[in-house]
């Protein structure tokens, strides 16, 4: 009981103060947006789009994204509820799943959003990982949901990077940022079983020449 009062307690301070602080840290920083085309590629469909992007970059992910709305997916964990209510004060809207809980409800909850309209966010390698190999979830959600996937990666010359399985990574102040979109990748409508693989692997091979081309601009081969 004891607990779960400090669980709740947390669940009421922590996003609120970080999300204040993080707008103050990430306001400092500079940040300069590279592959805009193909932003504005999908932008011009007039359709949903998918985010798609690495664990490490999600937390300046919400922030960069804060005036493009989207309907994001988030571990059902209870860590992930810290991350959900993050998300929703830098006005994004969630729903919860992973791969190995609630996932199936999770992605149809997704399809659901965006046959109203509404854009989506899915992090290409899952909660837990491993980092940096892409999870079926993006594609399937493609398919269905007949929205084209667009990479996201990040980088920046100074940061902190955390022991997690993902490496989350955030930035220090004044630092500098560089956001990078990719070439967005469609799916086919009613995508069979085995072609689920051969379009993971395009996805999986777009973000990572993206984190190779984005890390390459601060001398590094790894964040």
């Amino acid at each position: 009981m004891k607990g779960n009062f400090w669980y709740r307690v947390s669940l009421r301070v922590l996003p609120s103060v970080f999300t204040w602080l993080t707008r103050i840290w990430f306001s400092t920083c500079r940040i300069k947006t590279h592959g805009q085309r193909y932003r504005d590629q999908v932008d011009n469909r007039k359709i949903p789009i998918i985010a798609s992007f690495w664990h490490y970059t999600i937390l300046f992910i919400f922030y960069y994204l804060r005036k493009d709305s989207a309907v994001v997916m988030v571990s059902a964990s209870k860590d992930g509820e810290y991350i959900s209510r993050v998300a929703k004060k830098f006005g994004h809207e969630t729903v919860r799943g992973s791969r190995k809980k609630r996932g199936f409800q999770a992605i149809k909850g997704l399809i659901r959003h965006m046959r109203e309209g509404r854009n989506a966010g899915i992090v290409a390698d899952g909660s837990q990982g491993p980092a940096l190999v892409v999870q079926a979830g993006s594609i399937v959600l493609a398919s269905h949901a007949g929205a084209p996937i667009l990479p996201m990666v990040w980088s920046c010359n100074r940061y902190k990077r955390f022991g997690s399985w993902d490496g989350t990574v955030v930035p220090y102040p004044f630092s500098r940022i560089d956001f990078f979109y990719g070439e967005p990748l469609d799916v086919p409508s009613k995508i069979k079983s085995e072609e689920v693989e051969k379009y993971r692997l395009i996805l999986e091979n777009r973000l990572n020449n993206l984190y190779d081309e984005a890390w390459a601009l601060h001398g590094k081969t790894e964040h």
